[in-house]
């Protein structure tokens, strides 16, 4: 197994993109620590990894809470010797359909506060632990939206942007330790989408369902969206051993629609 006796810290652990990740470090070995705000649906991913064999515990953390990062970042150490892999796949509260003309700031920035403060607090909690141990990998999501152009999406691409940035900043000065630095770039999650109406993107008309599969899809050389297996399978490789090379950079998961450089 690839994250064999590996201790996983994952952040926001009961969205689409923090249990799928979750379910399969727990697959791959590792003792999963889930983190979020609410106990009940933490409790439910929980006892999903458990079912499958796998080791997960919960606890109720604001990733924007200074301190409550630090204090659960702490107990995981105090009981499970150490943290080996942090990730973050806290929500952004991003809002789209609209244009940066029409956007109230603060919808717009939120997606960036929230991304730079979640990020910068929870990889610091856990960098103090692995700088100490000289290894660890602290991971983080971006998407398309980083690279590309796409309007109304508010505050989505420059969170992302300064996620990688980010990251690439941490690497750089936590190299040194052992410790990697290193994100997953993916499409659009059609399976963490809900509801039945969707913004335009300045396609001229608002768009169903349907309809934004069918544009999404368009973008890719794959002709298919990054799927959570997807995710969760590169998640895991990523934290492990055989990705030991590998810092301030990103898996490219975008299904071609933004060709690597």
């Amino acid at each position: 197994m690839l994250l064999e006796n590996k201790n996983a810290v994952v952040y926001g652990g009961a969205g689409f993109v923090g249990a799928a990740v979750a379910r399969a470090f727990a697959r791959e070995g590792a003792k999963v620590f889930l983190a979020g705000r609410t106990a009940s649906t933490l409790d439910e991913v929980a006892g999903e990894i458990s079912a499958a064999g796998g080791q997960a515990e919960t606890a109720q953390v604001d990733a924007l809470d200074e301190e409550a990062v630090d204090r659960h970042a702490d107990a995981v150490v105090r009981k499970a010797g150490g943290i080996d892999v942090s990730f973050n796949a806290i929500g952004h509260g991003d809002v789209h359909g609209l244009p940066l003309l029409e956007i109230p700031y603060d919808d717009f920035a939120r997606p960036v506060i929230t991304a730079i403060r979640t990020l910068f607090l929870t990889a610091r909690a856990g960098a103090r632990h692995m700088i100490k141990a000289g290894s660890g990998v602290i991971m983080a999501i971006t998407a398309t939206t980083a690279r590309q152009a796409i309007p109304e999406v508010g505050g989505t691409g420059v969170a992302f942007d300064a996620i990688e940035s980010l990251c690439r900043q941490w690497a750089s000065e936590l190299g040194a330790f052992g410790v990697r630095v290193v994100w997953l770039h993916t499409t659009g999650l059609p399976e963490a989408l809900h509801g039945d109406r969707f913004p335009a993107y300045a396609t001229g008309h608002e768009m169903s369902r349907t309809e934004l599969d069918d544009w999404l899809h368009g973008k890719t050389m794959l002709g298919r969206m990054t799927s959570l297996a997807d995710v969760g399978n590169a998640a895991a490789s990523l934290a492990s051993d055989r990705a030991g090379a590998m810092t301030a950079c990103g898996v490219n998961l975008s299904c071609g629609s933004v060709p690597g450089r």
